[in-house]
Parts: structure tokens; sequence; C-alpha cells
């Protein structure tokens, strides 16, 4: 059967960083849920921090190079994406925001994802409804409908916790929906650039 691919972007900016701890979480309970369905899966981490410099340069010259063209590569080349930011100013964070602006415009039409957001207070608990999934509905992905957010006091409690809870719901909503469509095709989103000239002429 064939390996299914999640790519998870995690665009914590600390270290330890609770954003990457749900994160991490949301990966295994997605590997978990596929396991369970008979599905092997493959996780692969794209950690934004590690890229913010060259995501600045991508804004700034339109090509992604390097490193960051390889996170790119692994995010349009997933089955699924895992995405989760921290809030900042009652919405996404810049550096998650960033890294959408350097994808193509149709890098994530109809791919799966799943949404999750931390913050330090529970006040910023509808974040995924009134920010992220506009914006990955303008995208054009296929949110699953369980948003994950987790607030400072939602990490006590160990494994029995409404936290928990929604992981699982919302892995099990991921694997569904990734297990009812074929492999996503390898595609390189650098086989096909823009003509420079056409870059310049957009500015």
């Amino acid at each position: 059967m064939t390996t299914r691919k999640i790519a998870v972007i995690t665009a914590g900016v600390s270290t330890p960083s609770s954003t990457r701890m749900l994160a991490d979480r949301l990966a295994a309970a997605v590997g978990e849920a596929l396991r369970s369905a008979g599905v092997p899966a493959q996780v692969e981490i794209v950690e934004l921090r590690e890229h913010a410099r060259a995501l600045a340069d991508a804004i700034v010259t339109g090509f992604p190079a390097g490193e960051l063209r390889d996170a790119i590569r692994t995010v349009t080349g997933a089955d699924a994406v895992v995405a989760v930011t921290p809030v900042f100013a009652a919405s996404y964070s810049g550096l998650f925001k960033t890294f959408v602006d350097v994808l193509e415009p149709d890098a994530l039409a109809g791919k799966p994802v799943l949404l999750a957001a931390t913050a330090g207070t529970a006040r910023h608990s509808l974040v995924i409804e009134h920010a992220m999934r506009p914006l990955f509905s303008y995208l054009r992905a296929l949110t699953v409908p369980t948003g994950v957010f987790a607030a400072p006091e939602d990490w006590a409690g160990g494994d029995a916790t409404p936290l928990s809870t929604r992981i699982e719901r919302a892995a099990r909503e991921l694997a569904d929906l990734m297990t009812s469509r074929a492999p996503a095709p390898v595609a390189d989103p650098f086989d096909d650039p823009t003509p420079f000239e056409n870059l310049l002429a957009e500015r």
C-alpha cells in the first residue's frame, strides 16, 4: 500500500515551543489513525523559524531558494497538511502568513488540511474559525471540521483531557479524508516558474 505523506507546518518562534508541541501531538495522532486503518504514514516537519530570513528574501525577490525551496516541496508534495500557528495580535503569526504568501496560488487546492493554533489565553480560541479557516478556504484547501486550539491550561491533565479528545477527533477526520482520496501526485512547484520579466511587471 502506498505510504501517505503528511507535512506539518509549525510557526512557533521559541525553543521549546507550545506550537511545536501541539504539532508533534497532532502528527503522532494522524500517523496512528492512518496506521489503524492499515495505511503506512510518513511525517515531515516544516519548522518555519528555521526559514525566517529566507522567507523575507523570497517575499522581496519572488524566488524561494535553498532549504526553503525544499520545505515548499515538502508541503506541496504531501497528501495532507497539518498547519499550526501561534496567535499574534488576535490572528495567525506573520511568519505563518509569509510562508503561505510564498506558495504558488494553487499549491494547496484540494489538499486536506488540519488547522491548529496555540495562544497564551483562551480568549483567542476562535482564531481558527475567524482567521485560519477563511485563509485556507481562499486557498481552496479541504479543511477538516475540527480545529485544535490550545491555551496554557489545556496542557494539564495528561491524555484524558478535552485537548486530547480534540486532537484525536481532528486526526481521525484528516485520516478519513486522506484514505478516501488517491495519493497526491509528485509535483515540483518549480518546474514551470514565472518568467522574471513577468514578476517585475507585477510589482
